[in-house]
C-alpha cells in the first residue's frame, strides 16, 4: 500500500511531488462528466513518466488482436476507448525556457480533488535551471452542466525576474494509445483551424470512422484586465494552437482562461462538427471561468444531496466512500443509453474502457438507489439492444436457434477480448445480465421492463444455457465442461459452482417469466413468441430438465459447495496466512502456472453466488461456506472485497465487514494492489457502495418489501445514507442510539426496519433505539 494522500473529509490531497507515484496520483485526480474524461496530467510541458489521457465516451477503435496461437471463434480485435485529443494543453516558455517539472526544483506542490464541487486544484512553485522562479495555480474541471465542455483557469507569477513570457494554448490530436497492440496512432488529420485566440482540430479514427473536434478560446488577464499580446498560430496535421508572446513583470500574476469542447459525430453531423465545437466553445466562453464554476458547484451540491454518505468518527473511510461516489457520478449519467461503464471510467487505457459483466453485477444497485429509474433502466436497454450481436457471438462458437452469449468484453455488442479462457469460458457473464434483469425488476416493480425488453434477453440466454450444458450418464445430471468462474485463478474447470448455479436458476426464472407475461399481457407474448420463433412445449420442456437436475458439486468433508470439480484435490489445507509478504499480490509474483495450481482465490466465487441467492440458503450453509472460502481469498481483482463485506455483514462479522469496505473503499487511494497507475476500478466503487449498503445497512428489496438491517462498526460514532425506492427518497441514519428513517417524499412508504414493520408518512421519522 502507499499512504502519500491526507485524509480529508471532502477533498483528495497530495502534498509535495511524488514524481513515482505520478502515474497514480494521474488516475486518482481524474476528472469527467460521463461525456468525456481527463487524466490528472499536468497543463505545461512534462518530459517525466507519465500516461497522458483524454477520453471521448463512446468513441473507440478495433485494435487487431494479438495472440501467439490463433483458434476458431477468437475475436479479431480488441476494442479500445481512445487517448483522444490533448485539450489541456498550456505550454509556458520564459525567456525561452521551457518550463518543465522535470527539470525544474520544485517546492509547495500541493495538489488537490475538490470532490464537494467537481475541481482540480494545483499549485507549485519551480525553480528553473536559468534561476527564474515561478508560482503556478492551475484549476480545472469538466463539466456536469454542459457536458461537452472543459474549463481552465491557470495563473502563474514570475517571482523573482521580468522578462519576455510565450504562452501555447494548444489542441494535438497526435497522440496514441500507450497499450495500442502495434504501437500505430489510431486518429487521422481532417481538419484544423485557428482564429485570434481560438484553434480547432477535427480528427478522425482509423477503422470506425468516427470523428472528433476538439476546440478552444483563451484569454490572458492581469489585476482583472484583459491583456494584449501579440498571437501567432501553428497548424499541422493533428495540431492547431494559438501562441501568445508579451512581457511579464516580477511579483504580478497572469491568469489564463482556456474553455474547451469535445464534439462527436456520434451527436452531430459529420459536417456540422466544426460549426457545432465554435458555438459551444463561445457560449461556454461568454460565462466565463467563474459562471461555469458556479454551475459546477451548484449541480455537484445537487448530485451529493441524493447521494451522499455520511461516516461520523473515521475520516479515512469518510473520504473513501465519497471517493468512489464522486467517480461513479463523473463516470456514467445515464443520458445516452448508447453508453455505458468501463472498469477504469474515464481514468486510464487498461481493460479498453469496455464493458464487462461488472455493469450488471455491481454497478446497477448503485443506480437503482440513487439515481432516476430511467438510469438504470438504459443500463439494461443498452444489453437488449446489443441482443442480436449476442446471437451472432454465440454462433460464432457452434451454438444456434437463437441462443444468445453475451461478451465479456464490448463496445458494440460484439465479443472483443483475446484471451481465451476468458472469450470462451467465462460465460457466466450471461448469468450477470439475466440476473440485473430480476434484480431491477425486483427492485422498481417495473414489470413492463420485462415485457418489452427483458424476456427476448431472457429467452436468448436460456438457450444458451441449454445448448452448453450436456447430460453426463454417469452422474445421472447435467454438468458443464470447459469454463471459468468469477475466479479467473482457475482455469478450464469443470462444473464451476457458481455458473451451474446460475444457469439453472436462469432456467426457471425464464420460464417463470414467460408465464407470467402470458398471463399479464398475452397479446405482447405472442409477438415475442413469434418475433423469437419460441417453442413453447420442446423448449421449456428442456429447460425444466436441466434446471431441476444440474450437478451442484458439494464436498461432504468440508461441508461446503466445491468451487468446481477437483478443488479439493488441490492443498486445499493452505489459506492465505501461509503467503509470505513477499508473494503479495501472487498475480505479480508467481507464474501463472503456479497460480493455477494453488488454492488461492481471486475474487468472491462461490461467495458471489450466495451473495446473489442468499435467500435460497440457511444461515448456517452461508456461515460454513464464507469461513472457509474467505480465508483461502487474496482479493487481487478489485470486486472482491465488496462481496465478502456483504457477506460478513449479514453473518454478524462486522469486524471482518469493516476490514473489506475499507479495503474496497480505499482499494485506488492507497493502491492495495499494485495498478491503480493504470486508472482506476471505477465498477468495483459501486461494489463500494453496495459494501456499505447492502453490508452495513441491510438493504434488500423481497416480494416488493423494502428491508433493512442495520449495523454499526466499533470504529464508527454514526453514519447516514439515502436511497431512492420506487419514486420515494429516504434518509437512514445511524448512530449509537439506534436506526432512525425519515421519508423525505409525498407518498407513504412501508419498511421492514431491522425486523420491525413500519409505515412512514409523507415527512415523517421513525426511530428504533
Amino acid at each position: 500500500m502507499k499512504k502519500y494522500l491526507k485524509h480529508d473529509e471532502w477533498n483528495i490531497i497530495e502534498e509535495g511531488f511524488h514524481v513515482k507515484y505520478n502515474r497514480i496520483s494521474e488516475s486518482i485526480f481524474s476528472l469527467g462528466n460521463g461525456r468525456m474524461g481527463q487524466r490528472a496530467n499536468f497543463e505545461e510541458f512534462y518530459s517525466g513518466d507519465s500516461l497522458q489521457g483524454n477520453y471521448v465516451a463512446g468513441i473507440y477503435y478495433p485494435d487487431k488482436t494479438r495472440v501467439g496461437w490463433w483458434k476458431n471463434g477468437y475475436p479479431e480485435y480488441f476494442a479500445k476507448v481512445l487517448n483522444a485529443a490533448n485539450w489541456i494543453g498550456i505550454h509556458i516558455e520564459l525567456d525561452g525556457e521551457m518550463l518543465d517539472l522535470a527539470k525544474c526544483e520544485v517546492d509547495d506542490f500541493y495538489r488537490i480533488l475538490n470532490m464537494k464541487e467537481g475541481f482540480l486544484e494545483r499549485r507549485f512553485e519551480a525553480r528553473l535551471v536559468s534561476g527564474k522562479i515561478v508560482k503556478v495555480v492551475a484549476q480545472r474541471f469538466c463539466s456536469i452542466v454542459d457536458d461537452e465542455v472543459g474549463a481552465i483557469r491557470y495563473s502563474i507569477t514570475p517571482v523573482n525576474f521580468s522578462g519576455p513570457i510565450s504562452v501555447t494554448s494548444l489542441i494535438d490530436a497526435d497522440i496514441m494509445n500507450e497499450d495500442a497492440n502495434y504501437d500505430e496512432k489510431f486518429w487521422l488529420g481532417i481538419d484544423t483551424a485557428t482564429k485570434h485566440d481560438e484553434a480547432y482540430v477535427i480528427a478522425e479514427t482509423k477503422k470506425t470512422a468516427f470523428q472528433v473536434c476538439t476546440g478552444m478560446k483563451f484569454e490572458m488577464q492581469l489585476a482583472g484586465e484583459t491583456i494584449e499580446y501579440k498571437c501567432t498560430h501553428h497548424n499541422r496535421d493533428k495540431y492547431a494552437a494559438c501562441v501568445a508572446d508579451f512581457n511579464c513583470e516580477e511579483g504580478k500574476t497572469i491568469e489564463i482562461h482556456k474553455i474547451a469542447a469535445n464534439v462527436s459525430s456520434m451527436n452531430y453531423p459529420k459536417e456540422e462538427l466544426m460549426s457545432q465545437c465554435e458555438k459551444l466553445v463561445q457560449t461556454a466562453f461568454a460565462k466565463g471561468f467563474e459562471g461555469l464554476k458556479a454551475e459546477q458547484a451548484a449541480a455537484w451540491a445537487k448530485k451529493w444531496e441524493e447521494s451522499d454518505i455520511i461516516i461520523n468518527g473515521d475520516i479515512a473511510a469518510q473520504q473513501g466512500i465519497r471517493f468512489n461516489i464522486f467517480q461513479l457520478n463523473q463516470t456514467y449519467t445515464g443520458e445516452d443509453e448508447r453508453l455505458n461503464i468501463g472498469p477504469k471510467g474515464f481514468t486510464g487505457e487498461k481493460y479498453g474502457g469496455s464493458t464487462y459483466w461488472d455493469t450488471e453485477a455491481y454497478c446497477l444497485p448503485f443506480y437503482l438507489s440513487t439515481a432516476d429509474q430511467r438510469v438504470a433502466r438504459n443500463l439494461l436497454i443498452y444489453r437488449y439492444k446489443h441482443l442480436d450481436r449476442a446471437i451472432e457471438n454465440a454462433e460464432k462458437l457452434g451454438f444456434k436457434d437463437g441462443a444468445a452469449l453475451y461478451p465479456m468484453v464490448t463496445m458494440n455488442g460484439e465479443e472483443c477480448h483475446n484471451e481465451w479462457e476468458i472469450t470462451f469460458e467465462e460465460i457466466h457473464r450471461n448469468g450477470a445480465i439475466a440476473y440485473a434483469i430480476h434484480d431491477y425488476i425486483r427492485y422498481t416493480g417495473d414489470q413492463a421492463y420485462l415485457e418489452e425488453y427483458g424476456l427476448e434477453v431472457l429467452i436468448g440466454i436460456a438457450r444458451f444455457w441449454n445448448q452448453r450444458v450436456h447430460f453426463s450418464s454417469r452422474r445421472g445430471q447435467y454438468v458443464m465442461h470447459g469454463v471459468t468462474g468469477p475466479n479467473e485463478y482457475e482455469n478450464n474447470v469443470n462444473n464451476n459452482w457458481y455458473t451451474n448455479y446460475i444457469a439453472a436458476w436462469c432456467l426457471q426464472y425464464t420460464m417463470d417469466c414467460i408465464e407470467q407475461v402470458k398471463a399479464t399481457a398475452p397479446n405482447r407474448w405472442k409477438e415475442i413468441e413469434e418475433k423469437v420463433k419460441f417453442y413453447e412445449y420442446t423448449e421449456m420442456g428442456a429447460w425444466k430438465k436441466v434446471a431441476t437436475n444440474m450437478y451442484l458439486p458439494y464436498d461432504e468433508e468440508a461441508g461446503v459447495f466445491e468451487q468446481a470439480d477437483g478443488f479439493f484435490d488441490k492443498e486445499w489445507e493452505k489459506t492465505v496466512d501461509d503467503l509470505s509478504k513477499a508473494d503479495r499480490p501472487i498475480n505479480q509474483n508467481w507464474s501463472w502456472d503456479r497460480i493455477l495450481r494453488s488454492v488461492y482465490i481471486k475474487q468472491a466465487d462461490v461467495l458471489q453466488g450466495l451473495y446473489f441467492f442468499e435467500e435460497e440458503f440457511d444461515e448456517a450453509t452461508l456461515r460454513k461456506n464464507f469461513e472457509f472460502y474467505e480465508p483461502r481469498t487474496v482479493h487481487e481483482s478489485s470486486l472482491s472485497p465488496c462481496v465478502h463485506a456483504i457477506q460478513a455483514a449479514k453473518l454478524g462479522n462486522i469486524e471482518k465487514a469493516y476490514e473489506m469496505y475499507l479495503r474496497t473503499a480505499r482499494l485506488d487511494l492507497d493502491d492495495y494492489n499494485n495498478d491503480t497507475e493504470d486508472g482506476c476500478h471505477i465498477t468495483s466503487m459501486a461494489g463500494t457502495w453496495m459494501a456499505f449498503v447492502k453490508g452495513f445497512g441491510g438493504l434488500r428489496v423481497k416480494e416488493g418489501q423494502l428491508i433493512l438491517n442495520t449495523s454499526l462498526p466499533a470504529q464508527w460514532n454514526g453514519y447516514s445514507f439515502k436511497i431512492r425506492f420506487r419514486g420515494s427518497l429516504l434518509k437512514v441514519n445511524v448512530d449509537q442510539s439506534g436506526t432512525s428513517i425519515s421519508n423525505q417524499s409525498a407518498d407513504i412508504v412501508h419498511v421492514l426496519l431491522n425486523g420491525k414493520k413500519i409505515e412512514l408518512h409523507p415527512s415523517s421519522e421513525e426511530l428504533l433505539a
